[in-house]
């Protein structure tokens, strides 16, 4: 599949697959293992669909006649959480994934390709990322927030990184810490739905956000690496804004600042020597 040009991440999706296909059937049977892919009553037509492609691969190389079952996709949209959720989850992080929940955040980035970032593909002086796009998507440059740099200066200069090593965890990695900090925090504040976001719904939670601000679905399209713009466009309608209210505090010491991020309030700007923040309502 490699020399196909098919990525590393989606060849170890399939392979995955395969091998607990082979653990339940006889994959030489295409008619057994159709049966028991139909009869996943906890799997989604998506995931069946991906099981199916990746035993695809397998029927063709060994010549098997195999007539490919079809699943019909049912329309769902992706969870997205809100400021306060994001931030929270963020500020109960330890030093080393407070910033990466927070690179993911202001740029947007599949985990896979937060995975391939090496110093070749930052720009520190900047606070620029220039990601390898996955699954075939567009260039792109990506502005970090100051704070969120600042962490990440920190983080290199502490590893001492060269200029093609990788510098964050695989995306295993990621995801069983975001959903290990995830669910302390939903059990410890008694916030049950917070379990409902997965690591991806940063990269939602940036995209609404963006348009939001901005209105520009064009600009949603390039940021996030899209082919299509029919890909982009679920996220003209994910969350209404204009009825949003918000609680705002103003605050001249990092103390204070402090204890509001913690709280999941989020910064706006500044006026003379006090500094706004905002969470909804």
């Amino acid at each position: 599949m490699k020399s196909k040009g098919y990525s590393e991440n989606t060849v170890k999706g399939y392979s995955k697959r395969l091998k607990f296909l082979a653990k339940n059937t006889d994959l030489d049977n295409t008619d057994e293992v159709k049966r028991f892919i139909t009869c996943q009553e906890g799997w989604s037509n998506a995931y069946k669909e991906s099981v199916v492609n990746g035993y695809v691969h397998f029927v063709r190389f060994y010549g098997l006649e195999w007539v490919k079952p079809k699943y019909k996709r049912s329309a769902r949209l992706p969870n997205v959480p809100s400021s306060e959720q994001v931030n929270k989850i963020i500020a109960h992080s330890g030093r080393k994934y407070s910033m990466i929940f927070s690179v993911l955040r202001d740029t947007g980035l599949r985990p896979v390709e937060l995975h391939r970032l090496t110093m070749k593909n930052i720009d520190l002086e900047k606070g620029v990322i220039f990601p390898e796009s996955a699954k075939g998507g567009r260039a792109r440059a990506l502005k970090l927030k100051t704070a969120t740099l600042a962490m990440l200066k920190e983080y290199v200069t502490k590893n001492n990184f060269s200029l093609n090593e990788s510098m964050f965890p695989n995306t295993d990695i990621v995801c069983h810490v975001f959903m290990r900090i995830r669910n302390r925090l939903a059990k410890r504040l008694c916030e049950p739905q917070l379990k409902k976001f997965r690591l991806y719904d940063l990269r939602h939670y940036y995209a609404t956000m963006l348009y939001h601000k901005t209105k520009d679905i064009l600009l949603v399209k390039e940021k996030l690496g899209h082919r299509r713009l029919e890909t982009t466009l679920i996220y003209t309608h994910l969350i209404d804004f204009r009825d949003e209210e918000f609680t705002v505090r103003a605050v001249e010491t990092v103390e204070q600042a402090t204890k509001l991020i913690e709280s999941g309030f989020e910064y706006v700007t500044e006026m003379g020597d006090v500094k706004l923040f905002r969470k909804p309502k």
